[in-house]
């Protein structure tokens, strides 16, 4: 295995390094934000690309938007059954780390028709007609939160709003006590997190990591006893949907555990780092902050561009369940396919001036943010619902939300998302003062 890269200066030259030496898995890319190149070449050189050697073993990288979506769609050679990220529990052993002592699993890595089965035991929860009753809401929280902030001082960004909603709605899609609502992104950054590798919350032991997951796992258990109780006619809790449903009333811990944090994550990391992505990419580009200011019309449009320009989410994995020819290369039978997210949405072959971000673009929702086929995100629309909502508020009360410092983000190939994002906002009335 290959050492971890805790330097960008140890990162080879994108352009000069041969071409089957990319490895793309090392988490400091996205981290220092310095990812793109090696994605431009091997889309352009070798779009389905073998790394035999990586921290996480042997990989395929697959980095055109197209490829990507037909290796979703081809679920029965393309399994997601063993894991959905580039690494997985049997890497520990390679590592000399002991397993963790559980061996969760959940709906999103498992294959139908089991898959569809638990998805569909929770995706009514948004339903267009639960969504159409959550936006008041929402709103009224944006409007709390935003009005909460201080003016014309330095804050970070990620905190006070991005943790904030996102922690928030979580709470009531697991009605969960508001009180503990920030156990919630806390549990999600945990399960995201390789203590051993460095790699998500800095300085989390395993110990630390399996005391939390534990402790979630048995305050949801609490909550759960408590709703299978209970009739069952609610379908805004997630979950009263799960102790009532027959594809899901019965999970063992382990999958029980693995299906919360799957529903924790998809809840937070796309619309949490999405909103933050959003400020950034304003600020990067001030001619189409000038554009959403003289058209807030735009907002919608700009919410698909966002989340594809963010791609808060940068790889989904699957594995060959056969040998199986693709794009002239020879997959092989339990061999790691990646899809990177990150690559396919700057495919300029698919989306015009990939590189730029342009709040009107045409067509903004064809992105793979999401996913695509039967594994896509099934909250997709409750996160376009927020990112809208927050910039129809914005948009009301702030002439600018100015970056003023440099953003810090994960430490992960998987999770592209930020912990500090240092901004000062500028109100509608200061600004007409200023003129």
């Amino acid at each position: 295995m290959s050492e971890m890269i805790l330097d960008a200066a140890q990162l080879p030259d994108p352009e000069s390094v041969p071409i089957e030496d990319i490895d793309v898995s090392h988490p400091i890319l996205l981290q220092q934000d310095l990812w793109q190149p090696y994605f431009a070449r091997m889309r352009k050189e070798d779009p389905v690309h073998y790394c035999k050697n990586s921290l996480f073993g042997a990989y395929w990288s697959i980095t055109k938007f197209n490829d990507i979506m037909e290796i979703e769609k081809n679920h029965e050679v393309f399994s997601s059954d063993r894991d959905i990220t580039i690494f997985d529990q049997s890497m520990l052993d390679e590592l000399g780390i002991p397993r963790s002592k559980r061996d969760t699993s959940n709906f999103i890595s498992m294959d139908p028709p089991v898959h569809d089965e638990q998805r569909k035991a929770v995706q009514g929860v948004v339903a267009p007609r639960n969504l159409s009753k959550m936006e008041s809401l929402i709103r009224q929280r944006v409007i709390n939160i935003l009005e909460s902030l201080p003016v014309n001082e330095e804050f970070n960004w990620v905190e006070k709003v991005s943790i904030e909603l996102t922690t928030q709605m979580l709470a009531t899609l697991f009605d969960f006590p508001f009180e503990d609502r920030y156990k919630l992104p806390y549990w999600s950054d945990v399960a995201t997190s390789l203590p051993e590798l460095g790699i998500g919350v800095p300085g989390l032991t395993r110990e630390v990591q399996e005391e939390a997951l534990e402790e979630c796992l048995a305050t949801m258990r609490k909550l759960w006893a408590q709703r299978a109780n209970m009739p069952a006619d609610n379908d805004t809790d997630l979950l009263s949907m799960l102790a009532h449903n027959p594809a899901t009333y019965d999970m063992d811990d382990d999958m029980f555990l693995g299906n919360l944090i799957l529903l924790i994550v998809g809840g937070n990391d796309t619309t949490r780092n999405s909103i933050t992505g959003g400020v950034l990419a304003l600020n990067q580009n001030p001619a189409e902050y000038d554009k959403l200011r003289n058209n807030h019309g735009l907002i919608q449009n700009m919410v698909s561009e966002i989340i594809r320009w963010q791609t808060p989410l940068s790889h989904m994995r699957r594995t060959a369940t056969r040998d199986f020819e693709f794009r002239g290369k020879t997959i092989k039978k339990g061999d790691k396919v990646v899809m990177w997210y990150i690559s396919g949405n700057r495919d300029d072959e698919v989306i015009a001036d990939a590189d730029k971000f342009i709040i009107d673009r045409k067509n903004a929702r064809h992105h793979v943010s999401f996913g695509f086929g039967i594994h896509r995100c099934m909250g997709n629309r409750l996160a376009e619902m927020q990112l809208r909502v927050l910039w129809e508020e914005i948009m009301k009360r702030f002439e600018k939300i100015e970056v003023v410092g440099e953003p810090e983000r994960v430490a992960s190939n998987f999770v592209k998302g930020y912990t500090k994002l240092p901004v000062k906002i500028i109100p509608l009335k200061a600004a007409s003062d200023q003129v």
